[in-house]
């Protein structure tokens, strides 16, 4: 491999100022890939806020009021374990994937990547030309050009960082919510557009600006890589045993027997190098800003099928494939995290199985004695929460005491209805004979209902008078 290795990030000039990438057009297999899979994904992340399942939006995570639809499934503040279970299970997962296979989720699926390779950066490959002609470009004094180029493409990128902002909010607080504010116009509600601005700034300056430092610097992801990836995982690495050979590198001469001369493949054309959109030497090994795009692979097969040379000096391998020639094994340490991830899904899938349509919460009342009436009755006023989870209203509820003979008064109406997606609270009173309680604090059983049919169960404590144990 190379010997040009460094303590600095590639986005960092010698004196610690910005070194802007401006990376070559790539062409080839892979990326054609990358743009169907890129495509696809970004097709999904617009839709999901405008399609509904049973009433209920796709996707949608409203954290302020902490409402959340996942895959048309509605979830409620009372089902974050079952939230925290699936966080786990993507930790779990990405770690499990990147001990595989790398970064290429990186490469391939990330929002960030996609946005900045297939939206805005081929928007720039449209407005300001290929590698060469930016690079010209940004040395050029402001004159016409340079002032309509540029004006043209921050127009641009504010627009569509506008659409992704209105599809983040509609996301947020729901895709008939923003479709409303939108037909009241923007002056009804200032707030909502004033929260639609700053995102649309924050995506602006993301890919206008921020652009690969995201993936280097910010995400999170990229620093576990380096604990994660081992000489097993898959990674696009660079064949420096072909590439090197005996006598290193070497420019390509027509003609020239480069084996006979102890050259190997690579011919040090720097074409890897101007390609990667994070402004790396992949010849240099496997580093932090790789993102797995793959940019490289293609140029090299497009150099090495101009020179008449194999594939491949770049690709997808691991490091004891291109020492060893060992191929890939799921070893003891995949197995292990599969293991873990096999069991969580289990208990998350037993989980959403128990997981019931109502949500039942009855409280006794906060500082309130217990009442003794007439017959030896003791009454307990308590307060009942109802969630309804579905997307159907719940009618004729009642409640009814199922560990214990008495009775269940409601303060306003006998039966109710619980509306879909809502929350429906009140109080109510519970009597017992004092004779059928076992002591101060016996534990009710208490059936919610709707009709004759018995939907959730749920319990409660009855403050009786202890001299009557």
């Amino acid at each position: 491999m190379g010997e040009n290795f460094r303590d600095s990030i590639g986005t960092i000039d010698e004196e610690g100022k910005r070194a802007w990438i401006f990376p070559k057009k790539p062409s080839g297999r892979y990326y054609k890939y990358r743009k169907w899979v890129s495509y696809g994904l970004l097709l999904f992340l617009f839709a999901s806020p405008f399609i509904k399942i049973n009433g209920n939006q796709f996707l949608m995570f409203n954290v302020l009021e902490r409402r959340f639809n996942i895959f048309g499934f509605p979830f409620w503040p009372q089902d974050f374990h079952l939230f925290v279970i699936s966080m786990i299970i993507g930790v779990i997962f990405i770690a499990l994937f990147t001990v595989a296979f790398g970064r290429i989720f990186c490469g391939w699926m990330c929002p960030q990547t996609i946005f900045m390779e297939m939206v805005f950066r081929r928007i720039e490959y449209w407005i300001d030309g290929d590698r060469g002609a930016q690079i010209r470009l940004a040395k050029q004094s402001w004159n016409a050009e340079k002032i309509r180029k540029r004006l043209l493409k921050w127009f641009v990128f504010f627009v569509i960082s506008f659409l992704i902002a209105n599809v983040f909010l509609a996301y947020l607080i729901g895709s008939d919510k923003l479709i409303q504010y939108i037909t009241d116009g923007p002056l009804t509600h200032v707030s909502t557009l004033i929260s639609l601005l700053i995102f649309t700034a924050v995506f602006y300056f993301v890919f206008a600006w921020f652009r690969e430092q995201v993936c280097i610097i910010a995400c999170p992801y990229g620093r576990m890589q380096g604990v994660l990836l081992d000489n097993k995982s898959i990674v696009v690495a660079y064949d420096h045993k072909r590439g090197e050979a005996e006598n290193g590198r070497k420019k390509f001469r027509k003609n020239e027997d480069r084996n006979a001369l102890g050259h190997g493949d690579c011919i040090d054309c720097f074409q890897c190098v101007n390609v990667c959109p994070t402004g790396i030497d992949i010849r240099n090994g496997t580093q932090l800003e790789c993102v797995n795009c793959t940019a490289c692979i293609d140029e090299c097969d497009t150099i090495m099928e101009k020179i008449d040379l194999p594939k491949g000096l770049i690709r997808y391998a691991s490091e004891d494939n291109i020492e060893r020639k060992a191929k890939f094994t799921f070893n003891p340490r995949l197995k292990g995290y599969a293991a873990v991830l096999t069991i969580l899904i289990g208990v998350l899938i037993g989980m959403l199985f128990l997981r019931n349509d109502l949500e039942a919460n009855i409280l006794r009342l906060p500082g309130q004695l217990y009442e003794h009436k007439e017959g030896n009755i003791i009454s307990n006023v308590y307060t009942y929460k109802l969630i309804n989870k579905t997307s159907e209203d719940i009618d004729d509820v009642s409640f009814k005491l199922l560990s214990h003979k008495g009775k269940i008064d409601l303060v306003s109406h006998r039966r109710f209805q619980v509306p879909a997606q809502e929350l429906a609270e009140g109080t109510l009173f519970i009597e017992i004979n004092n004779a059928a309680l076992n002591g101060d604090k016996d534990k009710l059983k208490i059936g919610v209902y709707s009709g004759d049919l018995l939907i959730e169960t749920t319990t409660a404590r009855f403050l009786a008078p202890r001299s009557y144990n």
